[in-house]
């Protein structure tokens, strides 16, 4: 009998300033071969939100839409940070991080306190597409 020869992942790192290097081979069974992923892709969509306020899962929510609606490479990257004393209470905004120029870019799409309300997740989408990949058509969320 033949052993069972654990299946090997090979995954290529591309970015649009260089060429492609070669691929790397993670063998999943095999921690020391795992490549963690680089610190920073773009865009990323940053969900701020008040901790105190136990706004977490509001938070993944917009997170679970936005993935779903834009997925990699459209949103290359999400995070959630919770915002928690000294900052004001009641914090939960949107935004899109992006690269420009070799520099980082940060877009405020939605802010609680100034839309006096949540995201309403239609808006959200839109102002975000609008941003990335303009012209594209979200469906239901671009109906009236």
């Amino acid at each position: 009998m033949s052993e069972a020869v654990p299946k090997q992942e090979i995954c290529v790192e591309c970015n649009d300033s260089q060429e492609p290097s070669a691929p790397k081979v993670e063998d999943p069974t095999n921690q020391s071969t795992f490549v963690p992923p680089t610190s920073r892709r773009y865009p990323m969509v940053v969900i701020e939100y008040c901790d105190r306020c136990r706004w977490l899962h509001r938070a993944t929510w917009v997170a679970t839409e936005l993935s779903i609606t834009f997925p990699a490479p459209s949103i290359a990257g999400m995070t959630l940070v919770p915002s928690v004393a000294p900052e004001p209470a009641g914090r939960f905004r949107v935004w899109l991080l992006e690269q420009e120029d070799g520099s980082e870019k940060a877009s405020l799409m939605w802010d609680r306190k100034l839309e006096d309300a949540f995201p309403e997740l239609k808006v959200l989408k839109q102002r975000i597409r609008d941003r990335i990949s303009p012209g594209v058509s979200l469906g239901h969320s671009d109906r009236k």
